[in-house]
This record gives C-alpha cells, structure tokens and sequence, in this order.
C-alpha cells in the first residue's frame, strides 16, 4: 500500500499544481450553482426545497465532469513515455491504477465537498433528513467511481487524451442512457430485465432517498473492478 499512497500523493500534487483541476471545480460549481438556484427547475421547483433535485443536478454534472479528469491518467503517460520510468521502478500495474483511481476519486470528493453550503442552505429552510443526505453523497461517490474506471479504462486504450475523453462519455452514454433506452424499448422479459440492470441509474435512483441496496452496491463495485481491470490488462499490453 505504500506504493499506491506515493502514486495518490504525486498523482494529488500534479493535479493541483495544475490549472486544469480549478477550471473543472469552477465549471462544477457554476453549472450546478445556476441548476440548483436559478434555473427553471430548481432545488424549489416542486415548492419545497428538495434534496432529490440537488443530487440529480450533481449527478449529471458530474457525468460531463469526469471525462475530463480522468481523460490524462494513463494516455498522458503513454504519450510521454514515463510508463517506461515508473514501471523501473519496485510498483506494480494495480499498485499504479489504484493509485490514480484513488487520486482522482479524492478530486471528485474534495468537488462535492466544496457543495455542502448548498446542503446546508436547504438544511436551514426546512427538515432535512440528514441520513438521506449522507446517502445522497454515497451514491454520488459511488456513481463518480464508475465513471472514473470508465474514463481509466478509455485513457488506457489510446494516448490521444481527446478520443479517451469522447471513449469515456461514449460508454458513460450506454451505462446511463442507452441501456434504459433499450429495456424500455423491449418493455418485458430477460432482455429488458438485463439492461435495466446494467443501468447506472437503475441502482443510483433510490441511494439519494436513503435505500440502500446490496445488490446496488454489488453493482457498482462489480462495475468499478470490470473496468479497472480492463485498464490493466491494455497497460499490461502496452508495456511490452
């Protein structure tokens, strides 16, 4: 494990020495300022302040967010050629992917921390169930671990970090869209009941309203080893 916080610390650090990282933050925070408060549907909309609402206008942003964070974390390095130079070293490949899984999960919750005052503003205009709203960050962190492994396993194909960022929003498409798309089109039976499943939505709908399922955490861990694990087999394959 030592390996993997030295990778998260430098893997941090870059981050933050880099402009980048305060664009994204800036751009989340603007667009799900505005959503929340101003737009058309806001956190108000149903005439009553609403953590529902709040966490579907995070979850969204964060669909677009992601891409962006993780389009760098493997075909930078290809690109560069410093796998050669990290790999001279006493790391292994999942020491490495789970170091910038980490890092780059640690960016996305520093994100929605940065979101608590709205929470709090909602807290203070009317009862809020506060275990809802831990679940409603859960699921969020959850769903944004999907992502990333996504966003891993597409920078890992390709050291173009443009194609890993359209790759990544691409498979996030058929996870978030598509796939309910489909089960809705066939309506009943095994072919709908498996699409619905492989919906990312499908399992983060009730986390936000405080129902934790085991088969939804199943879910979403499942669905972060499958792609984490894809990204180390093309690394792996890349190396040589």
């Amino acid at each position: 494990m030592g390996a993997v916080k030295v990778i998260i610390n430098k893997e941090l650090k870059v981050a933050f020495n880099s402009l980048l990282i305060y664009i994204a933050y800036t751009a989340f925070l603007c667009v799900t300022g505005f959503a929340c408060w101003f737009s058309g549907k806001n956190i108000f909309s149903s005439g009553q302040a609403s953590l529902s609402n709040l966490f579907n206008v995070f979850y969204w942003t964060l669909f677009f967010l992601i891409p962006a964070l993780t389009m760098k974390s493997i075909s930078e390095e290809r690109k560069d050629g410093t796998f050669e130079l990290l790999f001279s070293k006493p790391i292994k490949t999942w020491q490495l992917i789970m170091g910038k899984f980490f890092a780059i999960l640690l960016q996305v919750v520093i994100c929605l921390a940065l979101t608590l005052p709205y929470y709090i503003t909602i807290a203070s205009l009317g009862n809020v169930d506060h275990a809802v709203g831990f679940c409603g960050y859960l699921g969020l962190i959850l769903v944004s671990g999907c992502y990333i492994s996504i966003g891993m396993f597409a920078s890992s194909l390709t050291p173009n970090t443009i194609v890993a960022f359209f790759i990544t929003f691409a498979i996030e498409i058929g996870f978030v869209l598509l796939f309910e798309f489909i089960a809705e089109l066939w309506g009943a039976g095994f072919i709908a009941a498996l699409f619905t499943y492989l919906s990312i939505g499908e399992h983060f709908d009730a986390i936000p309203r405080g129902v934790i399922d085991t088969k939804d955490l199943i879910y979403f861990i499942s669905l972060i080893i499958i792609f984490l694990a894809l990204a180390r087999h093309y690394i792996c394959k890349n190396r040589f």
